[in-house]
This record gives C-alpha cells, sequence and structure tokens, in this order.
C-alpha cells in the first residue's frame, strides 16, 4: 500500500483490523496518543506517509538530531504545535550529547553501530519515550484530563517510561513487569523509582503475559468505566502506541544522513543555495547518496524494525531490514516459513531478556500494511483463537522483499561480546546477536547499520561472563566494576548509584491481581 500524504492536511490514523462502527473511522495524531484502544483489538497507524527524496537527505545531512526530527514531524503533518514538538525535542538535551543522541560507530569497514542508548536510562527506549512523554503530558494537561499511562516491560520500556512520566501533572502511570524476566539493574531503575505519581507492579509470569494484561486493560470496558467515574482516561507507553514509534523512524534516517557526511560550502547571505548543484567538495563519505544499506536490529516486540520499514517506504534507501532474534526465534521461524505459532512455544530466558517475546506487537502493523485490514483482522483473529496463523507463499514472498531473518544462541553472542571486546568496540548482549545477521544474511557488498539498543551496563553478568568465558553467578555490582576495570569503561552514575537507592515497589502480585492492584494505586 504506497500511501502518499496530501500536502496542507493534517495526517489522519486508520485501524490495523478495520472500523467497527463505534469508534471513528480516521483519528487525527492527538487522538491516536491519547486512546490507542481500536476496533476489534487493532492498532492505529498512518493513513499516509511523507516521501523523502534525495534533496531532503543532502539537505538534513546538515542537521542536528533535534533540526532533522523536526523536519521529519512536520512532514508528518501531525496536529501537535511546533512549539511543543521543539519543547519535546528539546529532552535530548538530557542525552550524552543533545546534538548527537544517538551516534554511529565504525566498527568495520562495512559496519556500523548506530547507538541508541546514550538517554537517561541507557537504553533505546528513552529515544522515543523522551519526546512522547513530553507531548502526552502537554495534551492532558491543555485539556484538563488526568490519565493513567499502562506500560508492559521486558526491561526497558519501564525505566524509560517511569523516567519521562515522573511527577508530571495529570498523569499517573501503572509498569507492569515480569519477575526475574529482567536484569537486575533494569529492575532497580523500576523499583528505586521516587515519582509519586508511579507504581511499578512484578507479575508471577513472563513479558507476554504483561503485555497481554496490558492489551486486556486498555480493551475493558468496565475498567475504563471504573476509571472514568474517577475522571480518569487510559493510555499506554508500550510501542502499541504510535506516538513511539513516530520517533523511531528518525533514527534510521539519522544513521544513513552520518553515513553520507555532507559539507555545505555554498551559501549567498542567508539563503542556502541548491546544495546539490553549487557544493564544491564533500566530507570523505562512507555511502553514496541513494546507495542502499543494510539495517540490523535485534528484535522482540519489532517496533525498531517497525520505524526502519516505514523510514525505507518513506524513501531510505534500505535494501532490507534483517532481523535478529535470540532462543526465542519466533521471528525467525515466521519470517523464513510464513507461520507464526506459539501454539507450543513456552517462553524461554535467554542473555538478552529484552527480546525474550513470542508475541511481537508490531508485526501487525507491517501486516496492514501489505495486506490490508481485512486480511490482517484474520490473521490476528487466528492467533488469538488457534494461537498461530498462516501466510499464503505470495504473501510470504512480499513480506521477504522487505525483511530477513536468523536467530543466536546465548553460546554465539557471548562469543560476539567477547570478540568484538577484544578488538575494541563493547556489545551489550541484545546488539551481539546482531552479528549472526550480519555475518549470515548479508549477500551484498553494501554497508550494514546494526541498531545498538542497550548499553552494556544493563547486563553486567552477562557481559564478565562473556570475557571471564565461565557460567559463574556474579552480582551486578561485582561485574560492573571487574567489567569497567578490565577494559576501562566507564559506569554511568545513574547506574552505579542504583545500588545504594531504597526498594520503594516491592509489590510482586499474581497475573489475576493486576487489576486490583492498580486500581488500588489510583484510589490511594
Amino acid at each position: 500500500m504506497d500511501r502518499q500524504i496530501t500536502k496542507g492536511k493534517k495526517m489522519m490514523f486508520v485501524e490495523t483490523r478495520g472500523n467497527d462502527g463505534k469508534k471513528p473511522a480516521k483519528v487525527p495524531f492527538s487522538y491516536a496518543i491519547l486512546n490507542p484502544s481500536t476496533s476489534f483489538g487493532g492498532l492505529y497507524v498512518p493513513e499516509n506517509l511523507p516521501k523523502l527524496d534525495e534533496d531532503f537527505f543532502i539537505k538534513m545531512s546538515q542537521k542536528n538530531y533535534q533540526e532533522l526530527a523536526l523536519e521529519i514531524l512536520k512532514l508528518f503533518e501531525i496536529d501537535i504545535d511546533e512549539s511543543v514538538l521543539k519543547e519535546a525535542l528539546s529532552l535530548y538535551d538530557k542525552f550524552d550529547n543533545k546534538h548527537t543522541p544517538a551516534p554511529v560507530s565504525k566498527v568495520k569497514n562495512d559496519l556500523f553501530v548506530n547507538e541508541l542508548y546514550h538517554g537517561p536510562t541507557r537504553a533505546f527506549k528513552d529515544m522515543a519515550l523522551q519526546p512522547f512523554g513530553h507531548i502526552l503530558s502537554h495534551l492532558a494537561k491543555k485539556r484538563n484530563e488526568k490519565y493513567l499511562i499502562l506500560a508492559a516491560t521486558s526491561g526497558d520500556t519501564g525505566p524509560a517510561t517511569l523516567d519521562t512520566f515522573k511527577d508530571k501533572e495529570n498523569i499517573q502511570v501503572a509498569c507492569l513487569y515480569p519477575d526475574g524476566g529482567t536484569s537486575d539493574v533494569q529492575r532497580l531503575q523500576m523499583v528505586t523509582n521516587e515519582g509519586e505519581n508511579l507504581k511499578v507492579i512484578g507479575i508471577r509470569g513472563n513479558f507476554d503475559d504483561a503485555q497481554n494484561a496490558l492489551k486486556s486493560l486498555l480493551a475493558s470496558d468496565t475498567f475504563k468505566e471504573s476509571l472514568k467515574k474517577q475522571h480518569i482516561n487510559l493510555s499506554a507507553a508500550n510501542s502499541v502506541n504510535f506516538g513511539r514509534i513516530i520517533f523511531q523512524i528518525i533514527y534510521h534516517i539519522s544513521a544513513y544522513l552520518k553515513l553520507l557526511k555532507y559539507e555545505i560550502l555554498a551559501k549567498k547571505g542567508d539563503e542556502s543555495v541548491n546544495i546539490k548543484e553549487n557544493i564544491e567538495s564533500l566530507a570523505k563519505q562512507e555511502i553514496e547518496v541513494g546507495q542502499k544499506f543494510y539495517i540490523i536490529v535485534p528484535s522482540g516486540n519489532f517496533g525498531n524494525a517497525l520505524g526502519a520499514y516505514y523510514a525505507k517506504k518513506m524513501g531510505l534507501p534500505v535494501e532490507k531490514i534483517l532481523i535478529a532474534s535470540n532462543i526465542n526465534n519466533i521471528l525467525t521461524d515466521f519470517l523464513t516459513t510464513g507461520v507464526y505459532d506459539i501454539s507450543k512455544r513456552e517462553l524461554l530466558q535467554s542473555t538478552s531478556p529484552a527480546m525474550d517475546i513470542l508475541i511481537s506487537s508490531n508485526v501487525e502493523r507491517v501486516l496492514f500494511d501489505k495486506f490490508g485490514a481485512k486480511r490482517c483482522k484474520e490473521l490476528m483473529s487466528d492467533l488469538a483463537e488457534k494461537k498461530s496463523y498462516k501466510l499464503t507463499q505470495d504473501e510470504l514472498a512480499a513480506l521477504r522483499e522487505e525483511f530477513d531473518a536468523v536467530y543466536s544462541d546465548d553460546e554465539y553472542a557471548l562469543w560476539a561480546i567477547a570478540k568484538f571486546a577484544k578488538e575494541g568496540y563493547v556489545l551489550d548482549p541484545h546488539t551481539a546477536t546482531c552479528i549472526k545477521a550480519y555475518e549470515e544474511l548479508k549477500k551484498q557488498d553494501i554497508p550494514c547499520v546494526i541498531c545498538s539498543t542497550a548499553e552494556w551496563t544493563k547486563f553486567a553478568p552477562t557481559m564478565w561472563n562473556a570475557l571471564q568465558n565461565d557460567k559463574k553467578k556474579y552480582s551486578d555490582k561485582e561485574a560492573l566494576e571487574g567489567f569497567s576495570k578490565k577494559l576501562n569503561v566507564k559506569i554511568p552514575a545513574v547506574i552505579s548509584s542504583l545500588f545504594d537507592k531504597k526498594i520503594l515497589h516491592p509489590d510482586v502480585v499474581d497475573k489475576s491481581d493486576i487489576e486490583k492492584t492498580i486500581t488500588k494505586f489510583i484510589k490511594g
């Protein structure tokens, strides 16, 4: 479905499973992010996508990240004032480098790493949740409405959500995480958070249980009615909310621009002349304008991959999006066979816990884009009822034009961590799975850009096991100090200080008690 935006009109959003006649058939961006629940349990997607050409890429190569992001958001024609967008994007000032919140490192002649973890919680979720949280909070305050924000996390969404909404007016947050299913640092980032408007709840189950609970509450009329009596609206911070996805498109485009490395030398007064015609010299380029490249994504819930897919449709010259899975290789099976089957699978715990997911929500948005609402609804109904669905051969072929996939076990990831560390570059356990995709799926002699989703500090015991080549159980603090000393890499204060903080959210509950626990929190 190649849809193009109509100049001058605000972008509208439609539903992946079609409309039930009760909800609006089309909604603006502000509505979609405040009310992410749609007909038949589907998701909101943009009706149109802006198109980017070579002139846009050349021009934008001179901009810093905040300037680039603003230009792309303006092209989307969303119904948010530009002044609010600028305020939201100014939160990148909290990153290690406000002008380059997502730096790109060259680790081999044809391999680059898009480092997305330089924000306040040291994971890629900050890239989207910092600006998204500001926009949603602004809308709530402007409308004088109160919102309960739900978040389910496999380790990184939770800390980033809590950070962006901490002590925001008119906002309360309930964050669900699988007890024992995150790293200790990730858990400490959540359970020590001091925001008075925040509630962190461990659940006896896995991430899919947490995500299913979130989706059930979003779709529950009785839950929403109980909130309504307290004048509270319901929204979500997971990537089921398109407010997250729109910001995940931008950093894929930014990485490509960093490979172009253009210098503007020709200007006339305050007015820039046509860059393409008047450029006098170029810095060393890693890639030519229009040359294709691979994007490699370590994927669990598929939001990062979806951002790359949308960027490709908008005009980013991506050859293919290569998906790296861990031992929960549902995406690898699906993208190679066309069968999505969770009927006989059990979620496995791995050294890359943020990818320990079996139900990848954002695959649905790609299915809609490729095959339409009717077919998407059929497939999602099969998944709900039969725990599986199957694409036709033609549908699988269409999907494989965009994606390829491979999976990495824990042993391979540990080997990759040790190998690259010895060569001078530190990969966290999730990013390490991407090396398998780089080695096995790269078919053409063109650059590869890996999306690095988290800093090594969040998974220190695994990192230390990789360097020590052992399977001993290390505490996070011991492993952090050992790894840091051996490789002479810094531990950020936001990580090292966690171990001295008080546990403020000790609750761990059964799945059946989630709604009751949240209800007690919002009443309290």
